[in-house]
């Protein structure tokens, strides 16, 4: 471990960390100084519902582009090629289409989280059901970017995977605790400026270290082919995927995960959260496609350097190519630049890490405070009340989420799984009760069993469990089922949910959606 590098990264984590810190300190105080207000419940969760668009578009920008998306898309460019990194792009077009049908009509309605229109439609036990799914999914993005942030600790400056996690955690949770998404807002322009400075910066020196721009992309594509056959293109397979080599039966594993990020990337409430807290409708449908323009800029620093790390010599600096393809990112920024370069971009990828972890533990604690604890346990809950119970859940499911992170190994398995029970269960129940007038609670329960048999009868052999059923297409080599059973398994549920719902309307009359008046 070269020792300038360990401290120059110990130095760069030191001011990240302490200007984040004061940041999510000082500038909500000094706003709400400003305007004599004290802090209430309602700036916990929606910062008032005062966010501008451009601080919109930041932090739900940042939101996304965590440790998860950098790391991660970089781990599939490297060991899988460019055509198999769809997560980025996928909620990228997610935002965009959320922003186009789904962010004016929540906000239009002043819904404090995105389960209330699930309460509304389904009443308070068949929103805490769908809490599960939005919660699990919440702690399982939390613990692949802090998984990403302890393999950049580890790798670039020798400090243990452990302490890297544990410390990064304790002061996320720390900062978002004091002003909760005002906190989380104002940090996460900062957080989003530093991922692209620095990591644009890195990709300054490390390109000249493989031959340039022509010959990193040349070696590329000689190594990958159609998998990765251009910048733009080869996010996207062949028009004769089907015949080509590289693609064959796999060509419909790759639509089953593509429209999983696309529409799957809608209902996550650290999404949600920005569009309820925005000042208008019109402001949160601009907001969501602003940031989704800007989450699909975002794929390019890892992208780039995923390609510099193909190509880079590694014996030349004594060390040898990754172990594991989820170390891609890291490596590069330790051996391909010079250490201060490498201990910004750590600065960048932490920046990155904090950013994601605050948004998704301060959704979930919001959805728990109002959809669960307030209507389930306290229903005449006081503001003081409301506080204090999102700021022990801000605890807890952060801590959860970190010992979850502690435990995990790729960033992008987990990526590619926390979006599952959201895009199988969530996806159909949100619409469903935004656009279907009869939606009830028989037919979203019927939905819900219908969903996850079929989804799990194709088993998940990330985690050891294989296919109970192949569906038709099947490779035996990855014990993997290549049918889109997952889009399968989502459809099922929206035709059960419809068709449950319109045969069981005389007994469960379906409940209309109403305006929130604040």
């Amino acid at each position: 471990m070269r020792s300038s590098t360990f401290v120059f990264g110990l130095v760069v984590m030191v001011v990240v960390y302490v200007s984040l810190f004061l940041v999510a300190w000082i500038v909500p105080r000094r706003r709400r100084k400003i305007e004599g207000g004290k802090l209430t419940s309602t700036d916990l969760f929606l910062a008032g519902r005062t966010i501008p668009l451009w601080m919109a578009i930041f932090t739900m920008t940042a939101t996304w582009v965590g440790g998860g998306y950098l790391a991660g898309t970089a781990e599939m460019v490297y060991a899988w090629g460019q055509g198999w990194a769809q997560a980025g792009w996928g909620y990228a077009l997610s935002l965009i289409i959320g922003g186009i049908f789904y962010a004016k009509k929540l906000r239009d309605h002043n819904y404090t989280t995105m389960l209330d229109p699930l309460e509304q439609r389904f009443g308070k036990d068949g929103a805490a059901v769908l809490y599960i799914p939005a919660l699990l999914g919440e702690i399982f993005w939390t613990g692949a970017v802090m998984v990403a942030l302890g393999a950049a600790f580890s790798t670039i400056i020798g400090v243990s995977l452990v302490a890297g996690i544990i410390i990064t955690a304790a002061i996320t949770i720390a900062y978002t605790m004091l002003s909760g998404l005002w906190s989380v807002a104002y940090t996460d322009v900062v957080q989003l400026s530093m991922v692209i400075v620095f990591l644009l910066i890195a990709i300054f020196f490390a390109m000249p270290k493989v031959g340039g721009w022509n010959s990193a992309w040349g070696t590329y594509n000689e190594t990958f082919g159609t998998l990765g056959s251009g910048f733009i293109k080869g996010y996207f397979p062949p028009l004769n995927a089907g015949k080509d080599p590289n693609w064959g039966p796999w060509i419909l594993n790759w639509w089953d995960y593509g429209l999983l990020y696309v529409f799957g990337g809608i209902p996550w409430h650290c999404y949600m959260q920005r569009v309820l807290a925005s000042k208008s409708g019109n402001v949160a449908r601009w907001m969501s496609i602003g940031a989704g323009i800007m989450a699909f800029l975002m794929v390019i620093p890892p992208t780039l350097l995923a390609v510099i790390g193909v190509s880079f010599n590694w014996a030349s600096v004594g060390a040898e190519a990754p172990a594991e393809a989820v170390l891609i990112l890291p490596y590069v920024l330790r051996y391909a630049v010079p250490s201060i370069i490498g201990a910004l971009g750590l600065g960048g990828v932490a920046a990155a890490v904090m950013s994601s972890v605050d948004s998704s533990v301060l959704s979930a604690s919001s959805m728990f405070t109002w959809n669960i604890y307030k209507p389930l346990f306290n229903p005449d809950a006081t503001d003081r009340q409301l506080k204090t119970t999102i700021r022990i859940a801000i605890v807890i499911i952060g801590t959860i989420a970190t010992l979850l992170a502690l435990k995990l190994k790729s960033t992008y398995t987990l990526w590619y799984f926390c979006s599952d029970l959201v895009y199988i269960m969530l996806f159909p129940s949100l619409t469903a009760a935004l656009f279907f007038k009869k939606a009830n609670k028989w037919g979203v329960y019927s939905a819900i069993i219908v969903a996850l048999f079929l989804r799990f009868m194709g088993g998940i052999p990330e985690f050891g469990f294989s296919p109970i059923f192949k569906y038709w297409i099947y490779d035996a080599g990855s014990d993997a089922v290549l049918f889109p059973f997952r889009t399968m398994a989502m459809i099922a549920g929206f035709i059960t949910l419809i068709v449950v719902s319109n045969l069981t309307q005389k007994i469960q009359p379906a409940r209309p959606l109403k305006k929130i008046e604040i």
